[in-house]
């Protein structure tokens, strides 16, 4: 029943009930009587009490609804007012989370396009690097290495620190190429990906352990990319801003009875998140997540630390309910 008529029925049942009064047996007498008076206002008292109860549950869902707007997030999936109360309420309720769902298939959309345009750029720089600033680093390393064949003595020492500076940029633009375009992932596979990946993150100071098994169920290309990527900036965060010396990164198959598909776990020992707000780089995993339908959590590790969580659905022709059979 829609709010309206639960308020109406409410208000017409109370006068309907005084004017039978008025009309039997029931006299008001003038003055009015101390008798009288304590039944009107037990009267009046009940459809008020009537009223407000039946707007208090009317109102109710509206609250829920206000609360829900308030705290909405496009990047956080599933977070839905439930739909309930009167008519109207439930009407706007339902309206609302049908308007939520197509923002976030723009959103998705949107971040899709836009990652998609990252990733074409990130590759053009990534070869830029290589073929352009690699070559010319090495063309000058040989130069300086010509050069410390026929320089005097005492100007040998220069020209090999020189020639360390210049191999020591180069290797450097190497490393920042293969960031920016993971071919081991394109040519090896995301297994391989994720163990180079531990390995280019332990250095002094910071140990990351992998676990990462070769018989992974298959995965989109999309899919993959957005695992590395967000396995990478889990990593990323840990070694600039965690202060940890210990990192783990685990990569497993998820069973049917859980959805099938895979979940990635970067750990460390490191601060924690606390109360900061959250940054680009958490931001940029929660929107590559949206665009492949996945579910990433940040929470704190046990011991102290973060969990970055990331859940990968499986593709749609590996689910359970698809092999059942051709449809007829």
């Amino acid at each position: 029943m829609s709010l309206f008529w639960r308020i109406f029925s409410l208000n017409a049942a109370g006068l309907v009930v005084a004017t039978a009064l008025l009309l039997g047996p029931v006299t008001v007498s003038t003055p009015v009587l101390a008798g009288e008076a304590l039944v009107l206002l037990a009267g009046l008292a009940a459809l008020l009490a009537g009223n407000a109860v039946v707007l208090r549950i009317g109102l109710t869902p509206l609250h829920r609804l206000g609360r829900a707007m308030s705290t909405a997030d496009l990047l956080v999936p599933g977070a839905r007012p439930r739909v309930s109360g009167p008519a109207e309420a439930a009407q706007l309720i339902a309206t609302y989370n049908t308007m939520l769902d197509r923002l976030q298939a723009e959103r998705a959309a949107g971040a899709g396009r836009a990652l998609q345009a990252q990733e074409r750029e990130r590759h053009r720089i990534a070869r830029e690097l290589h073929d352009e600033v690699g070559q010319t680093l090495t063309a000058v390393l040989l130069q300086l290495k010509r050069v410390a064949d026929r320089v005097p003595g005492e100007l040998r020492e220069e020209v090999t620190l020189a020639q360390e500076a210049t191999r020591a940029g180069l290797d450097e633009i190497r490393r920042i190429a293969r960031r920016l375009r993971p071919g081991v992932l394109e040519e090896l596979g995301l297994a391989s990906a994720l163990r180079s990946l531990a390995a280019e993150f332990t250095h002094h100071g910071l140990t990351v352990h992998h676990h990462v098994p070769g018989d992974l169920p298959p995965l989109a290309p999309e899919a993959e990319l957005v695992l590395y990527r967000v396995a990478q900036e889990g990593l990323t965060n840990t070694a600039r801003h965690a202060a940890a010396d210990r990192a783990a990164l685990t990569l497993r198959p998820l069973p049917q009875p859980e959805g099938g598909g895979v979940e990635l776990l970067v750990r460390d020992n490191g601060t924690g998140l606390g109360t900061a707000a959250e940054g680009a780089g958490i931001r940029g995993m929660r929107e590559r997540a949206l665009l492949i339908g996945a579910e990433i959590h940040f929470e704190p590790a046990p011991g102290g630390g973060t969990d970055v969580r990331l859940r990968v659905p499986a593709p749609p022709g590996d689910r359970p309910a698809d092999r059942t059979g051709d449809s007829p």
